[in-house]
């Protein structure tokens, strides 16, 4: 199932895709535990709130979208006309991302292919949603586009062992880790870390939903797509990850603890290049869906 964050008269609140059209799943949600199970709640209105107090829940989403079938509510609960799609995650507590993950994007940075996953931070604070604007400054050299899945977790996470990894899993998304690449090259060589060159405001759209573990099919084999401007700059598949995920997330959480709402970036394909005032980025992935974001200077 597909879950979306919207935000309407100046407030949140979440959607559900169930049958092929959206639902607001805050007033559905409220309703069935009224109506089903005599339990009155007061509204959840951000998947932050679902995340942290563990009802990201497939289960839960489907007895949702059955009572709404079952009684024809679908018109009752269907989204408001004026709602603008949000970033899934609104503030991650942590963005983990993955640096040189596919051996083509190693080899076109001239760069040896790791032994062991890079993993990097970016602020939270990077985080737009889908057709909010990348703001890019001037004067700083060259930017680039890196399309990548995005995995959001959804429980406490230490020490998982691989077999156990889809246990701690909320869903998957689309992140565009836009990065400074002429700051990013300077830190390198000052030996000084990634995390000023990723972190940027506006550096790290994210969505434009997130996607249960189900409709993507277990391992995660997905092909992946940014184009500007039309024109096509990286085509992969996630089969080609030299780490999968369960390696990903069993190598940090030996060491760092994950909570609901952190958010893994599984690094980006061969074809990252240049972005630029008036250009426009899509990133596609399938069975997730496509990110979409204009690029204007600052």
């Amino acid at each position: 199932m597909k879950v979306a964050q919207y935000e309407h008269e100046d407030s949140l609140l979440i959607g559900l895709e169930t049958n092929g059209r959206w639902i607001d799943y805050t007033k559905a949600l409220a309703a069935y535990r009224l109506l089903e199970q005599g339990i009155a709640t007061m509204p959840r209105r951000t998947i932050d709130h679902l995340l942290g107090h563990g009802e990201f829940d497939d289960a839960q989403f489907r007895a949702v979208a059955g009572f709404v079938r079952r009684n024809k509510l679908g018109h009752f609960f269907a989204l408001p006309a004026a709602v603008r799609l949000c970033a899934p995650v609104q503030r991650p507590g942590k963005i983990i991302a993955l640096g040189l993950n596919y051996v083509l994007h190693a080899k076109e940075g001239s760069l040896p292919v790791p032994r062991e996953p890079i993993i990097f931070m970016k602020a939270g604070s990077s985080v737009i949603g889908p057709e909010e604007t990348v703001r890019i400054p001037r004067g700083m050299g060259r930017m680039d586009h890196e399309a990548e899945l995005a995995v959001v977790i959804g429980k406490n996470a230490t020490a998982v062992k691989k077999r156990n990894v889809w246990d701690v899993v909320a869903g998957f998304t689309i992140c565009n880790d836009v990065t400074a690449r002429s700051v990013q090259t300077q830190d390198i060589n000052n030996r000084h870390p990634w995390f000023r060159s990723k972190s940027f405001d506006t550096f790290s759209p994210l969505g434009p939903w997130i996607v249960t573990k189900d409709e993507c099919g277990l391992p995660v084999h997905l092909n992946i797509e940014c184009r500007v401007n039309g024109a096509v700059r990286q085509k992969a598949n996630t089969r080609s990850m030299i780490f999968d995920i369960p390696t990903i997330i069993e190598f940090i959480t030996r060491t760092i603890s994950l909570e609901p709402g952190d958010v893994i970036t599984t690094g980006t394909p061969e074809g990252i290049g240049p972005i630029r005032h008036g250009d426009t980025m899509v990133c596609r992935i399938q069975n997730v869906g496509e990110l979409r974001n204009p690029v204007r200077y600052r």
